[in-house]
């Protein structure tokens, strides 16, 4: 099994930073492409950023020259660095990860998610 845990969710004044954190952990072979969603009520889940296992990056238009992700792969785990933080960005923010995973001597490769953290930007 895998499982993906985030952590760095808070409370933030418009124009403040967060730094979200997602760790995966379990029988784990590879982690191919990351990446971090949000989804507010009401609304579908949207991309925010993206990033592949080689390191390349892709952004929503929103949040692109504010928001920064960045991965550590010895330590299996996403990063989502945000500046300048607006009202609009409120939002449960999950992150997700394709892992290769081994168990009974079978490999797959599934997308996982994780459990999502609240981010509240007060205008």
């Amino acid at each position: 099994q895998v499982q993906l845990v985030e952590s760095g969710g808070g409370l933030v004044e418009a124009g403040g930073s967060l730094r979200l954190s997602c760790a995966a952990s379990g029988t784990i072979v590879r982690i191919y492409a990351m990446g971090w969603y949000r989804q507010t009520p009401g609304k579908t889940r949207e991309l925010v950023a993206g990033i592949t296992s080689g390191g390349s990056t892709n952004y929503a238009d929103s949040v692109k020259g504010r928001f920064t992700i960045s991965r550590d792969n010895t330590k299996n785990t996403v990063y989502l660095q945000m500046n300048s933080l607006k009202a609009e960005d409120t939002a449960v923010y999950y992150c997700n990860a394709d892992v290769e995973s081994y168990s009974g001597g079978i490999y797959r490769t599934n997308p996982y998610w994780g459990q999502g953290t609240q981010v509240t930007v007060s205008s």
